[in-house]
Formats: C-alpha cells, sequence, structure tokens
C-alpha cells in the first residue's frame, strides 16, 4: 500500500543498464541521464565517493585506498552491491528536483538475449533494492528496434545488430519476438583492448583504456577513409619507463580492430544462416539496422553491407535506441505486456 502511494509521486523510468554506460528515461521527459557506468569507492570506510562521470575522471589515477569499480561486465552484474548503489544514485538524481522524499518508480530495464536465470533475477533484485516498485525486463535488441522506430509486432523480419560496450546483440525480430539471435562478449571494450595490444606490440608503449577509446573514437573506421587521419599518442614506454608520444594512423588502427570486426560479421552472416527463408528475405527488402555506441565507428555499416551482400542503415542516435525503447514501452502498456520477459513481474 505505501508503495503504491509513493509511486504515485514517482517518475516511471526507463534503464539502459550498459557495461559502458547507463541511461536513464523519464517518461514524458526523455533521457535524463547518460553517464559511464563506473563507481568510485573508499575501500577503508566503504563509501562510495564518486558515480558516473565523476567516477570516470577517477580510472586509472587513483590511490589504494580509492578503487574505481565497473559493476557490469559484458552486460551482467559481477558486482551486486556496485550496482545496486548505482542504480539508487540514478533514481536519487532523476528525483532530485521533484518533491518525492522517498522515489519508488516502475522501472523497465533492457537486459542481454543469453543472459540465465540468476543474473536476471540479479538485475531484478538490484533495481528493487535500489527503490523500484516494479521491475519489468526486456531484451535490449527489442528495446533497440522500438527505439529505433522499427515495426517489431507486423509479420515481417527486423535485423538488428546492437553493438555496445560489452556485448554485441545480433537478433531477427518478428511479430514481437526474437526468432533467431546470436549474443556475442565482443563489442566496444574489445575494441579498446585490441588498440592496447596494438600500440603496446607495435611501439613498446602502454597506455590506458581511456586514451584507447579516444583514439577509435578520433581516428577508428572500420573501411579505408577518403583522407587519412592520424593523431598523437602519448604512454609509458616499456623499455626505459619513461613517458613517450607517437603518432597512430587510421590504417594502423584499422589493421588493430580488424579481427573483432571480422567476428562480428561473420556471426551476422551465422545468424543470417540460421534464419528462415521468408524472413531472410524481408531483411533482404529492409536491410540491416545498427544501433548501440559501435555503430558510430566509421565504415562499420559499409563493411558489413559489403560482407552479406545487404543494405545497411545505422539508426538515428544509435547511442540512445535502447534507452529510447524502454521509454516508448513506459508509456505504451499493451506493447509492453505483447514483449515482456517471462519471471519479471506482470502488469
Amino acid at each position: 500500500m505505501l508503495n503504491k502511494i509513493l509511486g504515485k509521486f514517482s517518475k516511471d523510468l526507463g534503464i539502459d543498464l550498459g557495461t559502458k554506460n547507463t541511461l536513464v528515461y523519464v517518461n514524458e521527459n526523455g533521457i535524463a541521464a547518460n553517464e559511464p557506468s563506473v563507481v568510485a569507492v573508499n575501500m577503508r570506510t566503504d563509501e562510495i565517493l564518486a558515480v558516473g562521470d565523476e567516477a570516470k575522471k577517477m580510472v586509472g589515477k587513483t590511490p589504494a585506498h580509492i578503487q574505481t569499480i565497473k559493476p557490469l561486465v559484458d552486460g551482467v552484474i559481477s558486482d551486486f552491491e556496485v550496482t545496486e548503489k548505482m542504480l539508487k544514485y540514478f533514481i536519487d538524481k532523476v528525483h532530485s528536483e521533484s518533491f518525492t522524499l522517498v522515489p519508488r518508480p516502475r522501472v523497465i530495464i533492457g537486459i542481454p538475449l543469453d543472459i540465465t536465470e540468476v543474473e536476471r533475477k540479479a538485475v531484478e533484485d538490484a533495481a528493487k533494492s535500489a527503490g523500484a516498485r516494479q521491475v519489468h525486463l526486456i531484451e535490449e535488441s527489442m528495446a533497440a528496434a522500438i527505439g529505433a522506430r522499427l515495426p517489431v509486432t507486423e509479420p515481417t523480419a527486423t535485423m538488428v545488430v546492437d553493438i555496445g560496450g560489452g556485448t554485441t546483440e545480433i537478433a531477427v525480430i518478428s511479430l514481437g519476438g526474437v526468432v533467431t539471435w546470436k549474443s556475442l562478449r565482443i563489442a566496444g571494450n574489445e575494441f579498446d583492448n585490441n588498440i592496447i595490444e596494438y600500440i603496446r606490440e607495435e611501439f613498446n608503449i602502454l597506455i590506458g583504456e581511456q586514451v584507447a577509446e579516444e583514439i577509435k573514437i578520433r581516428i577508428g573506421s572500420a573501411t579505408p577513409l577518403k583522407e587519412p587521419i592520424s593523431m598523437e599518442v602519448k604512454g609509458r614506454d616499456l623499455i626505459n619507463g619513461l613517458p613517450k608520444a607517437v603518432k597512430i594512423t587510421d590504417s594502423q588502427i584499422r589493421e588493430a580492430i580488424g579481427r573483432t570486426i571480422k567476428q562480428i560479421v561473420d556471426n551476422i552472416k551465422t545468424t543470417l544462416e540460421t534464419t528462415p527463408p521468408e524472413l531472410v528475405s524481408d531483411i533482404y527488402e529492409h536491410g540491416i539496422f545498427l544501433t548501440g555506441g559501435g555503430a558510430l565507428l566509421r565504415g562499420i555499416d559499409k563493411e558489413i553491407a559489403q560482407n552479406t551482400k545487404i543494405p545497411v542503415r545505422v539508426a538515428d542516435d544509435p547511442l540512445t535506441c535502447v534507452v529510447r525503447g524502454t521509454g516508448i514501452l513506459l508509456s505504451d502498456p499493451e506493447l509492453l505486456s505483447k514483449i515482456i520477459l517471462p519471471g519479471s513481474e506482470e502488469l
């Protein structure tokens, strides 16, 4: 009863609980938070020092007693308590300007396709412990397709490739369900790791995750560019331990991440091979849709199109497709009831 009363004064939320970023959609207000999934903890006092943007600034720069924790690995919860505190931070942040003393929102969360029952329960429990009165779980690929305004309930096939931070979700959707799918534990983070490894092997220089991500964003590409681009990279020389700077080109970064891109393309082909022929003809006609932060990598749509011989389109604002999909479901209970995952609460 108390939860129902408090719920009337709370804002319903859609959450994209990502490996790299957590996005929060507030019903009727749009995206209210888009921050890194990072929490800084003082190990001496067990106190949360910072969450999101503030915590990300501390990565790689902390003393021994402060740890920057990324509580989600490959799209699933690896640290329950820290995830709960991170969710509580976002729920409180969204309600900070309202008069709600104890927020009890209804929450919709997108989860990976290959998540286990235990991992699914962990997401539900973490959200409830953080203050949610009701938790509805839906597949991230479905949320991304809805966010991209694709016809998910029609008897036609929609193929969505959601390249996130920790996972790449490849799904063929028809009649409100996922027909064939593949979930890969390779995505944006793997690109960063490829870059770190390449620079260490080629130049004997050690760089951090944040530098690798910056390189990927600034000069990363999946296909050759019309005009080559380069940037200076600073790191630690592994031979003498001193700082060193080198110039890196886009072709070198393509070489670094090429194998991971090939794995993603090969798995898209495998998914198409197991898709019913009637749906394949729909995909050939309507194309493949790319969502997630990885879709922003230059030329990745051309690389996939070239290898599959199918048109590929990048969704508008691919980074926010999943959270926008959860936002649409907040105000469409009929659609939510059709695609909600079993095991989570009924409407």
